[in-house]
């Protein structure tokens, strides 16, 4: 298993990622000194999957647990659910030191957070996500929320866990599509911050997708360190952090256009290829490297051209998006392959050709 600490000022924490984890996650929540009733957020689905073996480690080392269930989809990730979520804790006594802990993707991850933040002013939270999607964003760095009206993720805060176990065994069970979602964030995680894994990606996404162990902790191991070093420098995204929104800007406004029909890793591949073709018509990157780029998201099973929506729903979109600054939209665009940088100086004529695809 492999370990790493996000340092914060006040409230930093450990990312232990490997197999077989959640059959000793109640020995490590007694190691950060946790005891008695847990909380398990999750689905029907994931508790299918993995809640019996996720319960039965908790019980060995003594905990109560109980589970609380919400059905699957985008659509949960909403005030009401958590409204009924803050019944159901209620309803089972859970107090301040009750842990909650998040089983599932990421919208289980950004419910359950959101939820733990509020919650009696704060929960603890322990985030395991179970896919690699989660694995390697969401479950790290602390931005929790839920949806509101179409607008994805605008109601939230800043709310750190208190650890995150990451079982890449929960990655067998993931169908291809959701395998290829998680790697937009990998590909992403390697543009913004790291030419040589991105060159690791470049020869190593068959290993991936057949599954290898090896390499399978290896892209979670290397992506969370990635948001990791991000997350330490610059924890309630006032600069730095911001490159983390890669491919985010149009990727977002795809899943709102769309209705959620797109999801989120293919509307951020989308995203990220259609910034780096904003940015190689201002003459910044390479027409060699926006190749590779399409190439790996091509490899990776993932969508390369921009739906039929129209343009100006998505312009109107972004215009809405929290990355708006003035009235501005800003963009994180691809100077090469492993540096980022933040703009709103991309014309509107060149945001409307690239929608237009």
């Amino acid at each position: 298993m492999k370990k790493l600490k996000v340092r914060l000022d006040t409230n930093g924490y450990e990312i232990h990622i490997g197999s077989d984890g959640l059959r000793y996650t109640g020995h490590q929540l007694k190691e950060k000194d946790f005891a008695g009733k847990v909380i398990i957020l999750t689905n029907p689905i994931v508790k299918k999957l993995y809640g019996n073996t996720l319960k039965q480690g908790l019980t060995r080392d003594g905990f109560e647990v109980i589970f609380l269930e919400v059905p699957d989809g985008e659509e949960q990730k909403s005030l009401e659910t958590a409204g009924r979520l803050y019944h159901e804790l209620s309803s089972h006594y859970a107090e301040r030191t009750t842990p909650i802990l998040a089983l599932g993707g990421g919208v289980i991850g950004d419910l359950a957070g959101f939820v733990a933040a509020t919650y009696l002013r704060g929960v603890p939270l322990v985030q395991i996500p179970t896919t690699l999607l989660a694995q390697v964003d969401s479950s790290i760095g602390g931005k929790v929320a839920v949806n509101h009206g179409q607008l994805k993720n605008n109601i939230g805060a800043f709310y750190q866990p208190r650890l995150v176990i990451t079982d890449i065994d929960t990655l067998k069970t993931l169908p291809a599509k959701e395998l290829a979602n998680g790697l937009t964030e990998v590909i992403k995680s390697a543009v913004i911050r790291d030419k040589g894994f991105f060159a690791y990606l470049e020869r190593n996404l068959d290993r991936v997708k057949s599954l290898e162990a090896k390499v399978l902790e290896e892209i979670v191991f290397q992506s969370a360190r990635i948001k990791a070093e991000v997350v330490e420098k610059d924890e309630k995204e006032l600069g730095l952090r911001s490159i983390l929104n890669y491919g985010h800007t149009i990727g977002h406004a795809i899943e709102s256009a769309s209705d959620f029909k797109i999801e989120h890793g293919e509307a951020v591949a989308i995203g990220m290829l259609a910034a780096g073709r904003i940015s190689s018509q201002m003459g910044i990157f390479d027409q060699k490297e926006l190749a590779r780029l399409k190439c790996v998201i091509e490899k990776a099973g993932l969508p390369t051209e921009m739906p039929s929506l129209k343009p100006k729903r998505l312009t109107q979109t972004m215009e809405h998006d929290k990355k708006v600054l003035g009235g501005k939209i800003r963009f994180v665009l691809p100077k090469s392959i492993g540096t980022v940088f933040i703009t709103d100086e991309v014309s509107p004529t060149l945001i409307e050709q690239t929608l237009a695809g």
